[in-house]
């Protein structure tokens, strides 16, 4: 079931978690095939912690789990200023994850904590 059907919903549970970027991709959300699930994106956050530089962060959401595929960019390379925090997405541009998506992000240095807060709805 590629698209839940979030009509005759029977859970929705809230979840948040915090990845610490690197210059690869690190999974932020990842949503399985077959899992019978949507994922509502509705906060995500990229707070600089570096300490001392400005530091660039991408998100892209990727067409298969386990960041399979070529992936799509959401934001790119949008700088953070030092001891700062970016809301890539908030309330106003929440978005779903279907089933066999990941959402991924980057950062160009270290010291970058990415933030997401989530529904998974089934």
């Amino acid at each position: 079931m590629a698209n839940p059907n979030i009509v005759d919903v029977t859970t929705i549970l809230g979840n948040t978690t915090t990845v610490s970027a690197t210059t690869a991709f690190q999974t932020l959300v990842n949503n399985k095939t077959g899992s019978g699930k949507v994922c509502k994106i509705n906060t995500l956050l990229a707070t600089n912690a570096n300490g001392g530089n400005s530091v660039t962060v991408t998100v892209v959401l990727y067409p298969e789990d386990d960041l399979g595929g070529a992936s799509q960019t959401l934001a790119h390379t949008i700088t953070v200023p030092e001891d700062s925090t970016l809301i890539v997405v908030d309330k106003n541009t929440s978005f779903y994850l279907l089933e066999n998506k990941t959402l991924a992000a980057n950062a160009g240095a270290s010291g970058v904590v990415f933030t997401t807060s989530f529904d998974e709805i089934s």
